[in-house]
């Protein structure tokens, strides 16, 4: 339970104070704290309710989205990274996990160049933060529109190509990555450069490929498997549990924070 976070979006009846109350009441460290759930206060202040909570920001969600069809959109997703950067920075999350984006009027290819191209404009302004970029791989079948970055074997390419700066990292999400056949060499080589470990399981059937998530032990991802492979790198970092679930959202949210627990407990 040391290493155990939770992703405000998890919980998304629960607004940021009373998710730090709840969150320190049943033992649990971390949080994943989602950018909508910094809005309508100063930064000053969150940071203030989860340090009174003895809550860690383990990471800011989200940023990316770098491709584009104008320039003016190119300065803007700039612009809002650098601003998630220091967001991150101002609440004491160690890095921002990114969603790459993908655009379907433009071709993979031109929207993975648009990705690299922003992650290396945004190097510097992590590094003067001290916020690490977290790029984190989606299932493929958010390629249209969420994700360019569809595999971790293309993201170890990307930050190869990059020179693996040290203000990149990669978070591992096992919903994206189960179904690879390669995912076991491909975290053999990402190595140290794994950041975040996000966990939740898939569902058979999938009735909803965004919100349809299951709890862990719901579905048929090998949780604690990856966990091994991942840990054999030398990661010790939180474990966030991360679940876009309308089924979850609409149960009884206390209830649900105690099923979380123990299917953590159980298949983690």
């Amino acid at each position: 339970m040391q290493r155990l976070a939770i992703h405000t979006i998890t919980t998304k009846s629960w607004d940021l104070p009373t998710a730090a109350a709840k969150y320190q009441a049943a033992g649990v460290g971390g949080a994943g704290i989602w950018r909508p759930w910094l809005e309508g206060r100063p930064l000053t202040e969150s940071r203030r309710i989860l340090d009174d909570h003895g809550i860690q920001a383990v990471s800011l969600v989200r940023g990316g989205f770098f491709p584009y069809l104008t320039s003016t959109e190119k300065q803007s997703a700039l612009d809002d990274n650098r601003r998630a950067l220091d967001e991150a920075a101002a609440i004491g999350a160690p890095q921002l996990v990114l969603v790459a984006g993908a655009m379907p009027e433009l071709p993979l290819s031109e929207s993975r160049r648009h990705i690299e191209e922003g992650l290396a404009a945004c190097l510097d302004h992590a590094r003067i933060t001290g916020v690490k970029l977290a790029l984190e791989p989606l299932h493929p079948m958010y390629a249209d529109c969420r994700s360019a970055v569809n595999t971790l074997g293309q993201a170890n390419d990307l930050l190869d190509r990059l020179g693996s700066p040290p203000e990149m990292g990669l978070a591992a999400d096992v919903y994206h990555l189960w179904w690879d056949p390669a995912l076991e060499q491909e975290i053999l080589r990402a190595g140290d450069r794994i950041c975040g470990f996000h966990v939740c399981d898939w569902l058979t059937p999938t009735r909803d490929f965004l919100n349809d998530r299951g709890l862990m032990g719901e579905g048929c991802i090998d949780i604690q498997g990856i966990r091994r492979q991942v840990e054999a790198t030398g990661f010790e970092g939180w474990i966030e549990v991360e679940i876009f679930s309308d089924r979850w959202w609409s149960h009884d949210p206390d209830d649900y924070l105690q099923q979380i627990l123990n299917a953590y407990q159980k298949h983690v």
